[in-house]
């Protein structure tokens, strides 16, 4: 007696993509949205390490998490650009959606951080101080530096609101 496979336990289920491979998938408004977070996220990165990194336990989250998410936002793009989304065989609508619902909750860890450090600043003479809370340090940032790091919260908050119009738009396409 032959013993016949069971054809649904030898195969998987085709993936699930609402989004185009290729170059199509930079026609779209999730595609446009991930070279957004690319680029802004590029410029919190650069704009964060070229200060002095007057406070470090809290800048050291936001470069943290803007070099993270520049490279996994940028391996998630190529990912379909190159087309290999449709070789690995998953739901991409709900990672499309898990991906970037984590990636705003930690870019928006990283812009209040960053808010802390630029709104933290008093004005002293020709200097912006920040003071620590404990202790006898005392860390000073010139106007230039503070203006930097102003810049960097703005964009960190542009990229937050990317990720989160990215979340949205990959819930709806998840839910259909």
């Amino acid at each position: 007696m032959a013993e016949t496979t069971n054809p649904a336990a030898t195969s998987f289920p085709a993936p699930t993509i609402s989004l185009p491979l290729g170059v199509e998938i930079l026609r779209t408004y999730s595609g446009a949205l991930i070279c957004l977070e690319i680029v802004f996220g590029a410029l919190v990165w650069i704009l964060v390490a070229s200060t002095n990194v007057s406070v470090p336990l809290l800048q050291g989250w936001v470069m943290f998490v803007s070099v993270t998410m520049f490279i996994c936002s940028s391996a998630y793009l190529v990912l379909f650009l190159l087309g290999l989304a449709d070789k690995i065989n998953t739901d991409w609508n709900f990672i499309d959606m898990f991906y970037h619902f984590i990636a705003l909750l930690f870019y928006f860890g990283a812009f209040l951080l960053e808010a802390t450090v630029s709104s933290s600043a008093g004005v002293y003479g020709n200097t912006t101080c920040i003071q620590k809370p404990r202790g006898n340090i005392i860390t000073f940032m010139d106007h230039r530096e503070h203006n930097i790091n102003v810049a960097a919260t703005i964009f960190a908050f542009i990229v937050t609101a990317c990720y989160a119009c990215s979340m949205i738009m990959g819930f709806r396409r998840w839910r259909k």
